[in-house]
């Protein structure tokens, strides 16, 4: 990936198949470690057994079945697609295109895939099955809960991979065209030439979480939070439900300098300005190993493994404490270009704004909670972990 950004940067690509290539140099190296270093195919949580292959006559019904479930997800989510004029506008015109070349390819793909992954599968008859032979009315046990398990699962890939292809092309493009001698003289724009970076590195490595999904690389999603409240709170953060867009609900924008405003606010003052800016650019490297250490695990409202190292040895939240500081640094929402009231008002929206980030993390712990390797995860954590420890002694300083 590095390289790429290097080879992008000294020839001028900065178009958004530079940036989509970003994300392939991105994955394919990760997919090589994973495969040949780290043999996750072998993994027993794959539910794979490579050493007792079935024949293809016991399983190419259950295949034909599973495949039916699976393209009437696909094309379910294609009418989604269609009907929401938001995602043929903007940035999200690109996404589609992506997806629109992708889609022959996935649907020839996908019948050798499927007739083949099921002849090792030790349980092939999984909710995309469940739903197939409820498509198809087969005279069979058809688990419900399979077939929403499975529903959310893709309901969580097709809205989440077509914002990240989205958002993969501005940042990337940005970073590539940054005018060099400005940024090695200014130490503002040096700042958001390296938060823009770290941005890149972030969206990179979450589109790829998105798009391998598999079991083979043992990247496939476990679970889907099961809950409306973590639904609910996670989908207000982005669009086209964000709150904290201009002129939402939750915008605390309004009688500050914008999202930039310590550049206006610390103006004239270059010590602070430098601190403040490697400040930003420390969290954002946080917020960006937070989702680099799911390697390609990485995705919203899932359950694809538990995480306890890179940045959760210190914290259970580590992407949302980091990009909560982000922006209240950033933004200085206590000083303002009006009045007290503003002050308050936006002081009091992005107190809210963080609220909704503790609701989703508390949402997700809830769903991961149902696994004992995580209780025992958060339990340590609440023990030894440097962030709820300091949290823990300035409650109890304040109590004292």
């Amino acid at each position: 990936m590095l390289l790429w950004v290097a080879l992008a940067r000294t020839y001028g690509m900065d178009g958004p198949y530079a940036a989509l290539l970003n994300v392939v140099a991105c994955g394919l190296p990760m997919v090589v470690w994973s495969v040949f270093v780290d043999k996750v195919h072998r993994n027993p949580s794959t539910g794979i057994d490579w050493s007792a292959a079935k024949p293809l006559r016991e399983t190419y019904e259950i295949s034909l079945t599973k495949l039916a479930g699976l393209w009437l997800t696909w094309a379910g989510i294609g009418v989604v697609y269609g009907l929401e004029r938001f995602y043929w506008e903007g940035n999200y015109s690109f996404a589609m295109g992506c997806l629109g070349i992708a889609a022959p390819v996935l649907f020839a793909a996908s019948i050798p895939y499927v007739l083949v992954l099921d002849r090792y599968l030790v349980e092939p008859r999984d909710g995309a099955w469940a739903l197939g032979a409820w498509l198809m009315g087969l005279d069979e046990p058809i688990s419900v809960q399979a077939i929403y398990a499975h529903l959310r699962s893709w309901a969580v890939k097709g809205f989440f991979l077509a914002f990240m292809l989205a958002i993969v092309p501005p940042g990337f493009g940005d970073f590539i065209r940054a005018d060099t001698g400005l940024v090695l003289h200014d130490p503002v724009a040096l700042a958001n030439w390296l938060i823009t970076f770290m941005f890149v590195i972030d969206v990179a490595f979450a589109t790829v979480g998105y798009i391998l999904t598999l079991r083979p690389l043992d990247s496939h999603i476990r679970s889907a939070n099961p809950f409306a409240a973590a639904w609910t709170a996670a989908l207000i953060c982005y669009p086209p439900f964000v709150l904290m867009a201009d002129g939402g609900v939750l915008d605390y924008h309004p009688g500050t300098r914008g999202p930039d405003g310590w550049t206006i606010w610390l103006g004239g003052h270059p010590v602070l300005l430098a601190a403040t800016g490697a400040v930003l650019v420390a969290l954002t490297a946080i917020y960006a190993w937070a989702t680099v250490a799911f390697g390609l695990r990485f995705s919203n409202l899932t359950h694809r493994g538990i995480l306890t190292h890179g940045p959760y040895r210190f914290t259970r939240h580590p992407a949302y404490l980091s990009k909560n500081l982000f922006w209240f640094i950033s933004t200085l929402p206590f000083l303002t270009t009006g009045n007290w009231v503003d002050a308050v008002r936006a002081t009091g929206l992005m107190a809210v704004t963080a609220g909704v980030y503790y609701w989703r993390a508390k949402t997700e712990e809830r769903h991961l909670g149902m696994d004992p390797d995580y209780r025992a995860y958060s339990e340590w954590m609440a023990r030894n972990g440097a962030v709820p420890r300091f949290f823990g002694w300035v409650a109890g300083r304040r109590s004292a």
